[in-house]
């Protein structure tokens, strides 16, 4: 399962593991937390909901994904015990083996506080006693959560954020672009208000960056493991089960993990 902010950003940084791991056999859900209202210079709310909804059900169908319905407005991801349980009742009833969530560090608050419910609602899934909204019953399954790469790869203080593996995805990179393709007014958004003139470029640039971060691929996305406490054994990492040579973990930056600053 992919949870992340707003429509379109599951495609620009999560799609090619999602649509690898769909061709291993997984079942995969995409979840944008966000309605995409606020992203758009000239329609009325309703209207740009309705249209972003859209775009990321027709996104979804192009990767086979069960897709799930937005919870908030823009601006409105926050950390607080409401939302929490609205998707802790989410994850428990996909429970998922394998949750894919934004990095910890971004420049948006929406990515950040997205990041931490999923995390929190993932942590929750077997209490029995945290009640979730609507009601499901509790799990105990374990789940492995991986934090995606932030968007421009630097955390809101400019720093350069580096992955510890790297998924191939070069193989589906045109499923990848016709995914993102789908979300329209998002590129005449984001062409306006932040000057991305090339939205397609945009994410292919990512893709080429962190493919070169790993010295062994051409497009890539990169992963940062979770600990594994509340969540799963300590050795579980069910991404590099399921794509084989498509994932590398690297090994430095594991072993800097174990270092003293």
């Amino acid at each position: 399962m992919a949870i992340a902010a707003h429509p379109d950003d599951i495609e620009f940084t999560m799609a090619g593991t999602l649509l690898l791991l769909k061709g291993a056999g997984a079942e995969i859900h995409m979840w944008n937390l966000a309605n995409g209202s606020c992203g758009t210079a000239e329609h009325e709310r309703d209207e740009i909901v309705r249209l972003r909804m859209a775009e990321a059900a027709d996104s979804a169908r192009i990767a086979g994904a069960v897709i799930h319905p937005p919870l908030v407005d823009d601006l409105g991801i926050l950390y607080e015990a409401h939302l929490l349980a609205r998707v802790a009742s989410v994850i428990r009833e996909v429970r998922p083996s394998i949750l894919l969530v934004p990095s910890p560090q971004d420049y948006m608050e929406d990515h950040v506080n997205a990041c931490r419910l999923a995390v929190t609602a993932a942590f929750a899934r077997g209490m029995r006693n945290y009640p979730v909204d609507p009601p499901v019953a509790p799990w105990n399954g374990e789940t492995v959560i991986y934090h995606a790469m932030p968007h421009g790869l630097r955390d809101g203080l400019r720093r350069l954020i580096h992955p510890g593996q790297y998924v191939n995805v070069r193989s589906v990179m045109e499923y990848k672009r016709e995914m993102l393709r789908r979300h329209r007014t998002q590129k005449d958004w984001l062409d306006v208000s932040q000057g991305m003139d090339s939205y397609l470029y945009e994410m292919e640039s990512m893709a080429s960056q962190v493919g070169a971060m790993s010295k062994r691929f051409v497009y890539a996305e990169g992963w940062r493991r979770h600990s594994h406490l509340g969540f799963a054994s300590a050795q579980a990492d069910p991404l590099s089960l399921l794509l084989g040579p498509d994932c590398w973990v690297d090994s430095a930056t594991e072993r800097e993990l174990d270092s003293i600053a």
